[in-house]
């Protein structure tokens, strides 16, 4: 147990690592809660046509993320070695790679938004599908317009965590959350004179919000060059050393590939519990809000161990396993906490929405198993990030999108479409499924396989 808990220093560098990562997070779920329970007042049909766009854009959000995740593992041990040229070529990579996936996005969605949509929509009445999907169409309609500068915000600021500035990305995420959360109360209802334009309303906010967080970390990034020399340069090519690229595509397509298949994984996972009924939609919208509240604390712990972790391989600590363990632990401990926390909330937060009794009992059973298996959920993450930090990128890929769609997925869609079983005990099923990855994710942690440093070859020049 002694060799579990770190020295001052070591929690002391978690700490300004985490806490903004984890502030902005805590302050953008939140928002993000608030923002969720302002349509929800709307009605039943507004916030399940929101809820199935979001599924929809998550499967985007993710590709985004996995595609700059690669180009992100090579920018931390760059940093590590002070390699100011390589963090600015993963930085070009990153750009190049948010354009292409953001004109790959328009098009799917504006060619094939009705059909996307429809695979939500089960068990109810005409009446009420075609309101949900005429909410989801205007929603996604505005929506599609932040999808490039979502992508470009990552970039920079990826960039700037994995160089060891976090407060900057987590104030210009805090800024645009509040834009967003005032203009919801605006837009949404017509306040101050402004039109009611309900889910359209969102829309406009969330869209605007996404320009000012862009604005703010591009202006800083370029305007503190002395800091970030990264950025100097940056824009005068798109010039990214052959070797490079190659290790980037190579350790990066495998991560892309996994946020992509697991996101989807994770809406044809939705669209199993679906076929349930309209009410699961709901239900699953407002448990998913509540518990993105307190998931926040292993979401931001994983980011902070992909930061140390390669920081640490980069530079070739010695005690890079000890740490690696000393993370999770860490993480662990605190879901157990967060974990009780949510379960408390699973009763009275339901009611905020304008909705059924039955929506509200569904959701409740629903956010209860999640509070339940948030240790569980907290270590498969640390371990994912711990592999992927060593470029096992192909290990991570099996690990997490090929378990989803090998295992989850059949078992969900038979439990859904072969037996009468409710939902409450199939999700149950599902995710005790994901108990045979912790197994997995211990046994590589132990061997180690993830410890080494994927900068070595053929490395862009120091500048």
């Amino acid at each position: 147990m002694k060799k579990l808990i770190g020295t001052k220093e070591f929690y002391h560098h978690l700490l300004v690592i985490v806490l903004p990562i984890l502030i902005q997070n805590a302050i953008t779920n939140f928002v993000g809660m608030l923002d969720n329970i302002m349509v929800g007042r709307i009605g039943t049909n507004q916030m399940s046509g929101v809820s199935v766009v979001n599924q929809l854009l998550f499967v985007f959000n993710l590709c985004i993320f996995g595609a700059i995740a690669g180009a992100g593992i090579f920018s931390a041990q760059f940093y590590g070695q002070k390699n100011h040229e390589g963090i600015r070529e993963t930085f070009r990579f990153k750009l190049i790679v948010v354009l292409l996936l953001a004109a790959i996005g328009l098009t799917v969605f504006l060619t094939l938004d009705r059909e996307l949509i429809s695979l939500y929509l089960h068990e109810g009445s005409e009446s009420d599908k075609a309101a949900v999907m005429a909410s989801a169409r205007s929603y996604l309609k505005v929506m599609l317009i932040q999808l490039l500068p979502f992508g470009l915000t990552q970039s920079y600021s990826g960039t700037l965590r994995e160089c060891d500035d976090t407060l900057v990305p987590m104030k210009a995420g805090i800024t645009a959350v509040f834009v967003n959360l005032a203009l919801n109360y605006i837009l949404i209802y017509g306040k101050f004179g402004a039109p009611a334009l309900g889910v359209v309303g969102a829309a406009i906010a969330t869209v605007i919000s996404r320009f000012v967080e862009l604005l703010i970390v591009m202006i800083y990034a370029h305007t503190h060059s002395e800091r970030h020399p990264f950025i100097h340069g940056a824009y005068r090519s798109m010039h990214i050393s052959g070797p490079l690229l190659r290790n980037i595509i190579l350790k990066g397509m495998p991560l892309l590939l996994n946020e992509g298949l697991w996101s989807s994984g994770q809406a044809i996972l939705t669209q199993n519990y679906s076929v349930r009924g309209l009410d699961v939609i709901a239900a699953l919208n407002i448990s998913s809000t509540v518990s993105n509240v307190f998931n926040m604390i292993f979401i931001s712990m994983g980011n902070a161990i992909a930061i140390i972790v390669g920081q640490e391989l980069g530079a070739r600590n010695p005690e890079v396993r000890e740490d690696a363990n000393r993370l999770t632990f860490t993480a662990v401990i605190a879901c157990v906490i967060s974990g009780l926390l949510l379960v408390c909330m699973a009763r009275p937060f339901p009611y905020l929405y304008n909705t059924e009794q039955q929506v509200r009992d569904l959701a409740t059973q629903i956010i209860l198993i999640a509070g339940c298996f948030m240790p569980m959920y907290a270590y498969l993450n640390s371990a994912y990030f711990i592999l992927r930090s060593g470029g096992k990128t192909i290990i991570t890929f099996l690990f997490d999108s090929v378990f989803l769609w090998v295992v989850s997925i059949p078992v969900s869609y038979v439990l859904s479409r072969r037996t009468g079983i409710p939902l409450v005990p199939m999700y149950i099923i599902v995710q005790c499924l994901e108990l045979l990855k912790c197994a997995l994710g211990a046994f590589l942690l132990h061997k180690g396989v993830w410890v080494q440093d994927i900068t070595q070859v053929d490395q862009p020049r120091k500048a």
